[in-house]
C-alpha cells in the first residue's frame, strides 16, 4: 500500500491529510486559535467534587471547567508505589475541594462538555509511551507478530529503569526498534518527566506545564511507523522544523520529507479539497449507484445504507449484499475522514442470507483494521442494526470546521413560506387587538412576502378590512424564511 502525508502549512492554520493508494483517508487539522489540547499537562484546581458521580471539576485554566472520573486518578499507597487502576471507590478520599493536582488531558472539549482529565499522565516519544504513575510493560496491539512481541519486552526489560520508575507501552512504531534506539527514547522521557516535574513545583492553578507537539512533527512522531513513502510539505518554515525533529529523532525517515515545490496548491493534489467538502455532506456517493447518508447528533452518528440506482444484475438479494459490502469499506473511510466517535449506529440494508450478514461484518471489520483509533463491532442488533463504538478525543471534522446554520438554529431543516405566512397573519390579529396604530408594516423573506401577495393575499384583504388597517409589505433581503417583523405605525 503506497502511503503519503501531506503538509499545508499557513499562518493560522495547519493541515496534515494521510493519502492511501491515491485516496484521502484521514485529516488532522490545527488552527492556532483553537489548538487541540490532547497530551497538554496542566496544574489543575479541583473546584467541585461529585460523589454521586464518582467525580470532580477540575478548574485547568481552560474555557469550561473540566471533568475527572474517579477511575482516573492515580493513588499512591503506603505499601506500593503509583499502579493502575485504583480500588478506592469514594472519590473524597482522593481529592477535595480546592486541592491542586497535575492533570492531562485525554479528550478535547466537545460541544458543550469540557475537557475529559486524567492523573494517569502520559509522555509519548518516537517508540514508548513512558507512564511515570503506572508500572509495567504493555505491547501496542498492532504488533501482531508474538516473537516480536517478546523480544521488544525482553529488550526493554534489559535497560536500566527510569531514575523515578514508571511503566512504558511500547508503540506499533516500536516493531523492528534496536536496543540502541529503545534505550535513547527512554533516557529522553526521564528527562522530560523530570522537567515537567520541576515546572509543576513552581506553576499556579490553570497554568500549562507541558505542551504536546505542534501537528507537524506530531505527524512525523506518530504516523512514520506506517510504512510512509514520503512526506510532503508545503511551507519551508514547517520544513526545517520537521527535518530538524527529524534529524534528532527519526534519521533514517529524513530524506522521505520533501519541500514540495509545485504550482498547484497542495492540498489540490488527489482531490483533497473537494474530498473534505464532499466530507461535510450527508450523502456519500458509491461507485456502484448506492448511496450512504451520515447524520451526526449529539448522542450518537446514525448511517443509513441505500441501493439507490443499483439494480443490479442477477437478483435483489445479490444486489443488497453488493450495495452493504461497498458502503461496509466506504463507512470505515468515512469514520476516519469526518473523525466521527462515540456510539455509532449502521442500518444495512436487510439481508436473509446469514452467510452474507456475516461477510458484511468481517467486511467492515477489516476496512475498520487500517483506523488507529480504537473501534469495536459490538453486535447485530435484532432490528438488523450494526452498534460500534469509535473512541472519541477530539472534535470531528464537522464541529471543527462549521456551526450551527444560524436560519434553522441547527435542526437541519426550516419552516415552510406557507407556514411563516400564516403565523404573520396571527401576529398580525394579535398585534392590532393589543395596540392602536394607523398601518402594519411586514418585513420579511422574499419567499414569504411573494407567498402574501399571491396565494395568501385574500386573507390578507380580509384583515384589512376586519381590523380597518392598511398591511404594507416590504422585502428584508437579509432575513431568512423564518424570519419576520410585524410593526406598527
Amino acid at each position: 500500500m503506497s502511503t503519503e502525508i501531506l503538509i499545508n502549512g499557513g499562518l493560522r492554520e495547519t493541515r496534515a491529510a494521510i493519502v492511501e493508494n491515491g485516496a484521502l483517508q484521514e485529516v488532522h487539522i490545527e488552527r492556532a486559535s483553537r489548538r487541540g489540547l490532547v497530551g497538554n499537562v496542566y496544574k489543575g484546581r479541583v473546584t467541585r467534587v461529585l460523589p454521586g458521580m464518582q467525580a470532580a471539576f477540575v478548574d485547568a485554566g481552560l474555557e469550561r471547567a473540566a471533568f475527572l472520573h474517579v477511575d482516573d486518578i492515580a493513588v499512591t499507597r503506603p505499601d506500593a508505589t503509583m499502579v493502575g487502576l485504583p480500588k478506592i471507590d469514594d472519590i473524597r478520599r482522593l481529592v477535595n475541594q480546592g486541592d491542586e493536582i497535575l492533570v492531562q488531558i485525554v479528550k478535547d472539549p466537545l460541544g458543550t462538555k469540557g475537557a475529559r482529565l486524567t492523573t494517569f499522565l502520559s509522555l509519548p516519544s518516537r517508540f514508548l509511551v513512558y507512564m511515570p504513575r503506572s508500572d509495567g510493560v504493555g505491547v501496542s496491539a498492532r504488533i501482531e507478530d508474538e516473537a516480536e512481541r517478546q523480544r521488544l519486552r525482553e529488550l526493554l526489560a534489559s535497560l536500566p529503569p527510569p531514575s523515578q520508575g514508571g511503566g512504558f507501552i511500547l508503540r506499533t512504531a516500536a516493531a523492528g526498534a534496536t536496543r540502541d534506539a529503545l534505550r535513547a527514547d527512554m533516557i529522553y522521557l526521564d528527562r522530560l518527566w523530570s522537567h515537567v516535574r520541576e515546572r509543576a513545583l513552581t506553576a499556579a492553578a490553570g497554568d500549562l506545564v507541558h505542551e504536546d507537539l505542534p501537528l507537524p512533527t506530531r505527524m512525523l512522531r506518530d504516523e512514520l511507523g506506517r510504512d510512509i513513502e514520503r512526506v510532503l510539505v508545503d511551507a519551508p518554515a514547517t520544513h526545517a522544523q520537521m527535518q530538524a525533529f527529524a534529524r534528532a529523532f527519526v534519521p533514517e525517515m529524513l530524506e522521505r520529507i520533501e519541500l514540495y515545490a509545485g504550482q498547484r496548491p497542495i492540498f489540490d493534489l488527489h482531490g483533497i479539497e473537494d474530498e473534505i467538502a464532499r466530507a461535510l455532506g450527508r450523502k456519500v456517493e458509491l461507485k456502484s449507484g448506492g448511496y450512504v447518508i451520515v447524520d451526526q447528533t449529539e448522542s450518537m452518528t446514525t448511517i443509513d445504507v441505500n441501493t439507490g440506482g443499483y439494480v443490479g444484475h442477477r437478483n435483489l438479494e445479490e444486489t443488497i449484499f453488493r450495495t452493504n459490502l461497498e458502503a461496509a469499506v466506504a463507512i470505515a473511510r468515512q469514520l476516519r475522514l469526518r473523525n466521527l466517535g462515540g456510539i455509532i449506529i449502521i442500518d444495512f440494508i436487510d439481508m436473509q442470507d446469514e452467510s452474507h450478514r456475516r461477510q458484511v461484518l468481517e467486511a467492515l471489520s477489516r476496512s475498520l483494521a487500517a483506523d488507529r483509533v480504537q473501534t469495536h463491532i459490538a453486535s447485530l442488533s435484532p432490528l438488523g442494526l450494526v452498534e460500534m463504538t469509535r473512541k472519541r478525543t477530539r472534535e470531528s471534522l464537522e464541529h471543527l470546521l462549521c456551526e450551527p446554520c444560524p436560519t434553522c438554529e441547527g435542526r437541519g431543516f426550516v419552516r415552510t413560506a406557507e407556514t411563516v405566512c400564516l403565523e404573520i397573519l396571527r401576529e398580525i390579529s394579535r398585534q392590532v387587538r393589543q395596540f392602536g396604530s394607523r398601518e402594519l408594516v411586514i418585513l420579511a423573506h422574499q419567499d414569504v412576502i411573494d407567498r402574501l401577495l399571491d396565494e395568501e393575499a385574500p386573507a390578507l384583504s380580509e384583515l384589512e378590512a376586519a381590523n380597518g388597517k392598511a398591511i404594507r409589505l416590504q422585502v428584508e433581503p437579509f432575513y431568512g424564511v423564518e424570519q419576520y417583523d410585524v410593526v406598527l405605525r
